[in-house]
């Protein structure tokens, strides 16, 4: 058996699965320690939505068995990982993070869940979310079911949001990876914030059939890794064509390491100020260390910024009226009342009464800068930015509250969140040290299906640093 203090439990991909088809462990044992330890550790950081021990154990017999006749998956087969709680599968509750819909329960699995139990990945457990991903904003990192995401670097600190047991799993060693999704910074914000690597996928490239809506043109799925080499891994087996998802793109993944350009090649897009004057203080040190690393890769750094769109107020105006007809029901019903945020439940009412008129401009202009935004690549290959512009907050803080000080008059990448999610780009982020004892992150995004460049730089970046192999406290 799996030790309680051993070093599997922060093991990449390939490690484990090397393991796994040199008899060195079994899938069993795996499926038993992860989630005997997913079920002891997970609710400390309240991250666990639903254990699946058993139901992991059960797929890993059937793992191990394979394993003996030679048939052999690929490196996802006996992978211990968990899913995000808007993921449904079948027979297991899906409460989306929210009272409202506890007792929810699906016949099905979704399009990820599926792929990865075709694979033989091993699913311990449903990992807990801001309740319904957010909606159209909340104010409190409370905003959930299962209460706020406590960091694993410091429980009185946020974990992110929305994906926020996604991302607590990987970093304290409870599952391998495990998948979320983004709208709107809901990947990269709580990767950055515990210190994972996490990718987020070109938008209808991972199917989304089986996950909770949100936003019709927004949503997407992605893994959170140890690794940027275990998230190509990982989005190999997910992505894909779904005609069960209308906004599928039709297209695959095949993670080709071998095939990446060279460093020198490449034309990284970046804004001195973002990580300077915009970055809070105590995480400047470790951004301008690691943009000296990627300028240390061969890359050509090249000095650009964003073209000037109110891409907060097009993605807020999207998000708020998707989701006031997502969840019209409920608001119809009475019972948003019974959600935790107050911000939320009034933001999810007045999004009913958003004008058709303001929507569709928004969604007019949000054409007029992708268009704009992908002019930038005429130039450039990828671009480099802080993920978030500092650690995480405290778990009372209002996460509303703007900085004190006056904002720097260029812009730069600040709003490459959002403005990467309207135009449907895929973006990594890759922890890059410190700000006192908590964990920052860069990101690197490109155009729709650049995910195999993003994974190379990421590859190369991890391959001169070790921010992606350091443990939270207590944890190692």
């Amino acid at each position: 058996m799996v030790g309680p203090g051993s070093e599997i439990f922060f093991a990449g991909i390939s490690e484990l699965n090397a393991m796994l088809r040199a008899k060195q462990v079994s899938a069993l044992e795996l499926a038993r320690s992860f989630g005997r330890r997913l079920e002891s550790l997970g609710p400390r950081y309240n991250a666990l939505a639903l254990p699946l021990t058993e139901h992991a154990i059960r797929a890993a017999h059937a793992v191990d068995a394979e394993v003996k006749r030679g048939r052999l998956r690929g490196p996802l087969q006996g992978i211990p990982y968990g899913a995000k709680d808007l993921l449904s599968v079948a027979g297991q509750p899906t409460t989306w993070g929210a009272r409202p819909y506890a007792a929810q329960v699906f016949d099905y699995d979704a399009t990820v869940v599926k792929k990865l139990a075709n694979t033989g990945a091993l699913i311990v457990g449903k990992l807990a979310m801001v309740e319904l991903a957010g909606g159209p904003g909340y104010r409190y990192a409370s905003a959930s079911l299962t209460g706020p995401g406590l960091n694993p670097w410091d429980t009185a600190r946020w974990s992110g949001g929305s994906s926020s047991g996604s991302a607590i799993a990987v970093a304290a060693g409870l599952a391998t990876f495990a998948i979320g999704s983004e709208t709107s910074g809901s990947i990269l914000t709580p990767a950055a914030f515990c210190g994972v690597t996490a990718l987020r996928p070109t938008y209808g490239l991972v199917s989304r059939y089986g996950a909770m809506p949100l936003s019709w043109t927004l949503d997407k799925l992605g893994p959170f890794c140890r690794s940027a080499e275990d998230c190509g891994l990982v989005l190999e087996v997910i992505a894909g064509s779904d005609r069960q998802d209308p906004g599928s793109a039709g297209k695959s993944f095949y993670y080709t390491p071998q095939y990446a350009r060279k460093m020198s090649e490449l034309r990284v897009g970046f804004a001195a100020g973002d990580f300077t004057e915009w970055a809070d203080e105590s995480a400047r040190p470790a951004f301008q260390q690691a943009l000296e690393v990627v300028r240390g890769l061969g890359v050509q750094l090249v000095e650009t910024r964003l073209p000037d769109f109110p891409y907060g107020s097009m993605v807020g105006t999207i998000i708020s009226a998707d989701a006031a007809s997502v969840f019209e029901p409920l608001i119809a019903s009475g019972k948003v009342d019974q959600l935790a945020d107050q911000k939320q439940i009034a933001g999810l009412k007045a999004g009913l009464e958003i004008p058709a008129n303001v929507y569709l401009r928004a969604m007019r202009i949000r054409r007029l800068a992708t268009r704009e935004i992908f002019k930038l690549f005429s130039d450039l290959d990828v671009l480099l930015a802080p993920s978030r512009l500092g650690p995480a907050p405290a778990i009372g803080e209002p996460l509303d509250r703007h900085p004190d000080r006056p904002a720097p008059p260029n812009p730069g990448l600040t709003s490459l969140i959002a403005a990467g999610n309207l135009a449907g780009m895929p973006a990594l982020s890759l922890p890059c040290g410190f700000a006192g004892k908590l964990p920052v992150g860069i990101q690197l995004a490109g155009l729709p299906f650049s995910e195999n460049m993003l994974l190379a730089i990421g590859k190369e970046f991890q391959s001169r640093t070790d921010w992606h192999k350091r443990k939270p406290p207590g944890l190692g």
